[in-house]
């Protein structure tokens, strides 16, 4: 058990030394990404598994709802904006990988 321990020591040290992060900041930038998709995803209302098509179109339906002309906020308009690049790069990088 000791031996597991100090192996995990090092490997820490290692990971920090290599690439500059602890391994459990590899981890909370991970987590972060991962939230901050869902947010995305809550936002506009699809699925993990939305097409390109599905996320445009949840954005129209997003924007008529938050637009400044509709009684909304430019900050809403941002958000959805956000939510809609975030989405739309993370499926073309999921597409170009395979």
């Amino acid at each position: 058990m000791i031996k597991f321990l100090w192996l995990l020591v090092l490997a820490s040290i290692a990971c920090r030394m290599l690439a500059g992060r602890w391994p459990w900041q590899f981890l909370a930038a991970w987590n972060r990404a991962q939230t901050r998709h869902q947010r995305a995803r809550n936002l506009l209302g699809v699925k993990t598994d939305a097409t390109r098509q599905d996320i445009l179109e949840a954005h129209r339906r997003l924007l008529a709802t938050v637009h400044p002309d509709k009684g909304g906020s430019e900050a809403g308009v941002h958000e959805a904006n956000d939510a809609r690049d975030l989405l739309l790069h993370d499926l073309e990088s999921r597409s170009n990988s395979q």
